[in-house]
């Protein structure tokens, strides 16, 4: 029986080894297999073992410059004005892995006046921007009602932007007795 596409391996001992006129000499110095994997052996496997014990992952956390770019990202050059959103959340959470929280905002949410977006942002959870809500005026209301994970005690700001092209924003000084997104890899 002879089956097409299938190298017959040598007598030789070790992995097959594809011919120099087929890889890139870095990969032959390597030690590429056919199956075009790196060989790994006890040296490099404890070099990458070394350097990631010596220089272990932070976890990943936003911070007031992070959330302050966020939102800029978010706004461009416009001015964002208080009022005319109400942030409710409780002050004191006890588990930051289910955090209630409501934004509404005032408005006639009629074709010439609307909220077109709500945005959420915080200090230190690893991901300053939490979440958009994209509105239109047959919501009939903007109010977004959710629940969020806490990192830590920080500061939440709900950023509301018109149909008129105007930002307005509310913030909340939030306390967490029990952390949530903990991405400790340590």
């Amino acid at each position: 029986m002879k089956r097409t596409g299938v190298i017959p391996r040598p007598k030789a001992e070790g992995p097959l080894r594809l011919q120099e006129r087929s890889l890139p000499s870095t990969a032959l110095r390597a030690g590429a297999t056919l199956g075009m994997t790196a060989r790994l052996d006890r040296r490099a496997f404890l070099a990458g073992t070394a350097l990631v014990s010596v220089f272990p992952f932070a976890p990943g956390r936003a911070t007031p410059e992070a959330m302050a770019a966020a939102i800029k990202e978010v706004v461009g050059d416009n001015a964002i004005r208080e009022g005319r959103v109400t942030l409710d959340l409780p002050p004191l959470i006890e588990n930051g892995n289910t955090v209630p929280i409501t934004v509404s905002v005032e408005s006639p949410m009629n074709e010439a006046d609307h909220i077109k977006a709500i945005h959420v942002f915080n200090e230190k959870n690893p991901q300053p921007h939490v979440f958009d809500a994209r509105l239109s005026p047959r919501n009939g209301k903007a109010v977004i009602a959710t629940r969020i994970k806490l990192g830590d005690s920080q500061k939440i700001v709900a950023i509301a932007e018109t149909s008129k092209g105007e930002f307005f924003s509310a913030s909340a000084d939030v306390i967490v007795t029990l952390a949530a997104c903990l991405e400790d890899l340590t």
